[in-house]
């Protein structure tokens, strides 16, 4: 049985939670969009034709933000498609997903279901096959409220309002030979500069990504950063990154130590941003948007997942449905603990995506929408994580793994919410093969208890939620644990994810 100590003191904060690291990602492509989000016939549908229980779901989850429209579908987008009436829109073809495009979503429909689902709007532009120009019409479409062409036309389309979008990503995977317009870091970094100064002098207050690598893997990682930045520091917010896991055959151990590799990602950025910026001679600090971020079995799946054929453009295709196991829902539940443990620099984060495709939420066309199991890492951590992160001491037992070496077994993140004294701690056992017992040394602490402690973990660690069985696997109470005075012994069993709040 490993075991761990965990010394947990508020005093010692990382940074404040950004709500937005709590926020998702709708793109057009597959079922995202069309059956997904989007239902005019089902029994659930609104007037405008989004699903109300797809809609519960997302308020349940918890999330903040929503980037969209893409992802590599933004790379070659038109927004004037999906702008005016309905029946007028064109229909396209999207090179990126092999799909057919109907627009029958576009940026006004797509603020309708955010309002309706409490979240705020994150706007990706097309800087593969577009530019600073069509950049700035957008941003001037949405967010200035009467007197120009483009505003008024938003007025005429029915939203007298402006759309007040403030965070927008200056493309999208710019450094990977897949995207349209696949570009240098230099000439990148440029055409991003450019557009982010366009943008300002249109809107002040926006906040803007420029894009980093699309993972830790790519040949141009840590030169690209370095080389955008180098364009773009005194222009943007935030510099993305992108990362998806999945568990290779016979390396369990290292799939879920996935957690380690997105620590050495982050840290990794943050070093270069910061290296840039002392280049510069300049105090400002870029901040990190990790707005694709997930479990995918693209490597696995990648064949059955490719469509083909001049012929053969499919509308709304089922393609990257991944069902998710136990297992995943654990691995979810270790990068969401990553994520806070950097909550000073990453400001800003996206589960790619929300409905269907790799998504916590999946659908069925007129029939019901579910809860996957990496749904309830991420509710849960989203609901619970508030105030500040902490900065914890943890000593654990180790284990080897193939792709990044010894690894603590145990891992943590926990927050305090000063408003209401709740402190709360996020824990998993990487111990496939047996229970981890760990001591939490309340100290600093003196009068907290345990409010309520939820778990994932199942005998059998492929079980997922599917269309047959919708809830094979929820939460479980954790009641495993003890407290003697300041001393909290909590028993994790193989496998498994955690969340305790105490007040």
């Amino acid at each position: 049985m490993a075991s761990a100590r965990i010394v947990i003191d508020p005093a010692f904060r990382v940074g404040s939670i950004d709500r937005r690291l709590f926020g998702s990602f709708v793109e057009h492509l597959g079922r995202c969009v069309y059956d997904g989000i989007y239902e005019p016939g089902h029994p659930a549908a609104d007037a405008d034709g989004f699903r109300t229980d797809v809609l519960e779901l997302v308020r349940e989850l918890g999330v903040s933000t929503v980037r969209y429209p893409g992802g590599n579908f933004v790379s070659g987008y038109r927004w004037e498609d999906g702008i005016g009436p309905r029946d007028q829109r064109p229909t396209r073809l999207d090179l990126a997903w092999h799909s057919t495009e109907t627009n029958e979503v576009g940026v006004h429909e797509f603020i309708t279901w955010a309002r309706a689902a409490g979240v705020e709007p994150m706007m990706a532009l097309n800087l593969g096959t577009r530019g600073v120009l069509e950049a700035i019409d957008l941003l001037e479409y949405c967010n200035v409220p009467s007197g120009s062409t483009l505003a008024d036309q938003r007025i005429a389309n029915g939203a007298t309002d402006p759309f007040g979008i403030t965070m927008w990503c200056l493309g999208n995977e710019m450094d990977g030979p897949w995207q349209l317009g696949h570009r240098s870091a230099e000439d990148y970094g440029k055409i991003a500069s450019q557009t982010a100064k366009g943008m300002r002098q249109l809107d002040p207050s926006v906040e803007l990504v420029a894009c980093g690598s699309s993972n830790r893997r790519m040949p141009t990682f840590g030169s690209w950063e370095h080389t955008v930045l180098q364009h773009t520091y005194a222009d943007v917010d935030f510099i993305s990154c992108h990362a998806y896991y999945e568990e290779k055959e016979g390396d369990l151990d290292s799939f879920l130590a996935s957690g380690v590799d997105m620590d050495r990602f982050i840290e990794s950025v943050v070093a270069t941003a910061d290296a840039v910026g002392a280049g510069l001679k300049t105090d400002k600090k870029i901040n990190i948007s990790f707005d694709e971020w997930n479990v995918w079995y693209n490597v696995r799946d990648k064949e059955k997942n490719t469509i083909r054929g001049l012929d053969n453009w499919p509308k709304a295709p089922r393609i990257l449905e991944d069902v998710y196991s136990v297992t995943d829902a654990v691995v979810v539940g270790n990068l969401l603990i990553s994520l806070l443990r950097h909550a000073d620099r990453v400001r800003a984060a996206s589960l790619a995506q929300l409905v269907n495709v790799i998504a916590p939420i999946m659908t069925e066309p007129g029939g019901p929408a579910w809860r996957q199991t990496t749904f309830y890492p991420f509710a849960e951590t989203a609901r619970r994580a508030v105030g500040s992160s902490l900065r914890l001491t943890l000593d654990s037992d180790t284990h080897q793994t193939d792709a990044y070496g010894e690894v603590t077994t145990i891992d943590v993140a926990g927050s305090h919410d000063p408003d209401t004294g709740r402190t709360s701690v996020f824990l998993i056992n990487r111990d496939h093969g047996g229970s981890s017992t760990i001591e939490v040394d309340l100290t600093a602490l003196p009068d907290a208890t345990v409010q309520d402690a939820v778990l994932i973990a199942d005998e059998d660690r492929h079980a997922a939620n599917t269309l047959d069985q919708q809830d094979r696997v929820t939460l479980a109470p954790l009641t495993s644990y003890t407290q003697d005075g300041r001393r909290l012994t909590v028993e994790l069993p193989p496998l498994s994810w955690a969340a305790l709040t105490l007040a």
